[in-house]
């Protein structure tokens, strides 16, 4: 990085960081506007950005964006309310999931013909987990009900890290480095892997640092500038041991920032402040990277197969699963499409997108394609729609609370 580009980037997240309060309130924002910055400063437009962020720094950059959400996160949700609703994360997980990596392979097959059926599997697998950092603006309303807000964030929270062994079986399939006969034993291994060595790290690495933490706040030992670096770094270290050891940092991080919440119920609002602001400048910084250094690279190989089978992506493949897994549950039929439709495509698909990239698969180019588009067009969709939707959403809610028989 240049002079040049370090001199625009500091004056935008200044301007940005000035404006966002107003920004927030409006469906051009978040993602969106740092994604289309970038894309208009780039080198395919004005050429101002020349960010030299390879395959490697995009990955890290968004790894390390994506794990201090699902931390701060997963630390601001409502313990009391999650337990009385897990039934709605829990089908989500569960059911949800795979129905959505079916319905992706079955729609591949169909449009991707000269994808095999393995590639289109690791495909339908990149696409599947949804976004924390982009369904922020949902999660963090309050104008939304609480059980579907934790629902959708321990949803996002999760998926990341259960679709890593999955991706791992489909790559291992797909490049025949397993053969069929040995699939179950290396889905088996790779979940108790992944999972477990995520969730021990996490929780057991929280639980220290937490108790040590909340005894030196006690003890005044902090001074008051170091208090924004502690919730940080836990967040960081929780995800960077896991995948040290082989496990998921993903669910390292999600699941220690749920410890950290119900330990630190005094202390957290303050701690926690100073992480969410960093993950999202880290978040600003990646999607500026993804306009500017990525998007650019793909407009003019855009096929109407692409383009519609990442539409379907956005909706019929993660919405009818939804509405259909959440059966009996409490949300009405518009709260499951509300849910259905917010699921964002983002930073773990970016992450997913890298690591196929290294297996060096027969329709690579195919795949980076689809998953760049389907990304752009959550940005898009996503970010307009979050604002006039929730404002629906809590209108909808209010007639509901004031109807009789309320």
């Amino acid at each position: 990085m240049n002079y040049a580009d370090l001199t625009i980037l500091a004056l935008f997240v200044f301007v940005y960081s000035a404006i966002s309060g107003r920004a927030d309130r409006t469906p051009i924002n978040g993602a969106l506007v740092y994604t289309l910055f970038g894309l208009l400063l780039g080198g395919h437009c004005l050429g101002l950005l020349t960010l030299n962020v390879g395959s490697e720094g995009l990955r890290s950059l968004a790894e390390l964006t994506l794990a201090l959400v699902l931390f701060t996160d997963a630390a601001n949700a409502d313990l009391r309310v999650l337990r009385q609703t897990i039934a709605v994360p829990r089908r989500l997980l569960l059911v949800g999931l795979p129905l959505t990596i079916a319905l992706g392979i079955l729609f591949g097959v169909l449009l991707l013909p000269d994808l095999d059926l393995f590639t289109v599997a690791v495909l339908a697998t990149m696409l599947a987990p949804t976004d924390a950092a982009l369904g922020k603006a949902v999660v963090t309303n309050e104008d939304v009900p609480d059980y579907i807000r934790q629902g959708l964030n321990v949803e996002s929270g999760l998926n990341d890290g259960i679709c890593v062994p999955i991706l791992f079986i489909f790559l291992a399939l797909a490049t025949g480095e397993a053969t069929r006969e040995a699939t179950p034993m290396l889905a088996v291994t790779l979940v108790l892997e992944e999972l477990g060595i995520g969730l021990v790290v996490g929780v057991a690495l929280t639980f220290l640092m937490a108790k040590l933490l909340r005894g030196a706040v006690r003890l005044g030992w902090i001074e008051e500038t170091w208090r924004q670096l502690p919730v940080v770094a836990m967040a960081l270290g929780c995800f960077a041991m896991a995948q040290w050891i082989g496990g998921s940092g993903f669910i390292a991080a999600f699941s220690g920032g749920l410890l950290f919440g119900a330990l630190a119920r005094e202390e957290k609002s303050e701690l926690l402040t100073a992480a969410e602001g960093i993950g999202d400048t880290l978040a600003l910084l990646t999607w500026v990277v993804f306009g500017a250094a990525v998007v650019g690279n793909y407009f003019g190989q855009l096929t109407w197969s692409v383009l519609l089978y990442a539409l379907l992506s956005l909706t019929v493949v993660r919405m009818l699963p939804v509405y259909l897994c959440l059966a009996g549950t409490g949300p009405n039929r518009f709260e499951k499409w509300f849910m259905g439709w917010f699921g964002p495509r983002g930073l773990a698909s970016i992450v997913f997108g890298v690591i196929v990239l290294g297996k060096q698969l027969p329709g690579s180019e195919t795949i980076s394609l689809v998953v760049v588009c389907t990304v752009l067009l959550s940005v898009i969709a996503h970010g307009l729609s979050a604002n006039p939707l929730v404002a629906r959403l809590a209108r909808a809610e209010k007639r509901g609370k004031h109807s009789p028989g309320h």
